[in-house]
Order: structure tokens, then sequence, then C-alpha cells
């Protein structure tokens, strides 16, 4: 299998389209002008992804005040991650990417080292991209606990 090449600093974020948790179509340039963080998670309502969304859903008043706009990705349902943002009180948007399609593109879903054994599938990561569409960083096999810390850290918002 050849590894998707991963994002790096200065590179356009790519652009796609999936609908987000009430069927709604989006895409990364609906938000140029505004400055994003776009993170993919495995599954809705696993405890370290439903951690990390509960830590972005707490840190939303910084990041917004950063002037960051945050997006999520993951290969659930539009069904499940509405039910996911309703029951945590999500106040940004879940997009759904089930075959995970935009997820590959990222280099955010490939082989992966999951407990010492080679398996396939989603590579937590998050992406922070300026209000013109270039990647400012790219994470990847980032950790879900103290991660949107280490974030607002990396933005100078300790």
């Amino acid at each position: 299998m050849t590894e998707p090449i991963r994002l790096q600093p200065g590179d356009d974020f790519p652009e796609f389209t999936l609908s987000d948790q009430d069927g709604k179509q989006v895409s990364p340039s609906d938000f140029r002008g505004s400055k994003l963080v776009v993170y993919t998670f495995p599954q809705a309502f696993t405890p370290g992804c439903t951690q990390e969304a509960c830590d972005f859903r707490d840190s939303d008043a910084r990041l917004t005040a950063a002037g960051y706009k945050v997006l999520s990705l993951s290969a659930d349902s539009v069904d499940k991650l509405a039910k996911f943002k309703t029951e945590y009180e999500l106040p940004y948007t879940l997009l759904s990417d089930p075959a995970h399609e935009v997820q590959t593109r990222l280099a955010a879903y490939g082989e992966k080292n999951n407990y010492g054994r080679i398996v396939e599938g989603a590579i937590r990561s998050t992406f922070l991209v300026d209000e013109d569409g270039k990647v400012i960083e790219a994470l990847y096999n980032v950790k879900a606990t103290g991660h949107v810390d280490r974030i607002l850290n990396k933005l100078g918002d300790s």
C-alpha cells in the first residue's frame, strides 16, 4: 500500500465536500477568511474520541478568540454524528467521511500501529489552516488527552 503524502506547512489544504451532522454539504472553502482547526477522529462515542471532542467544545471560546473555527471529521454516519453533537453539546461542525476518502487524502487514514499490531484505520490528526486555505501545521498520530491544550499552546493562548 502506498502511503499518502502528509501535509506540510505552506501546502494548500485539500478541497473536499462532505455531509455534516445535519446532512448539509460543507467544504473547507466555505470558511475562507477564517482560520480553521480541522481534526480527524476514529469513532464517535468511544472514550478517547469523546474526550477529544469535549476538550474542543470546552476550548471553543478560546479558539474563537484566536480566530479559529473548528471542523471535525470521522467515518461515522450523519445520524451518529448528529447524536454525538447533541449528546455532548458540541458547538462545531462534524463531517461524515464513511468511505475514508478525505481522511486518506489527508494521510489521516491508513496503516498504523495499534497496541503492537499493524492495522488499517483512522490516524488521529489535526490541521491548522490559515484564512487563505494554507496549512499552518499538520499534526499526525496525536493523543486525544491533552491534545487541545497543546494546540492552544502552539497558538500562544496558554
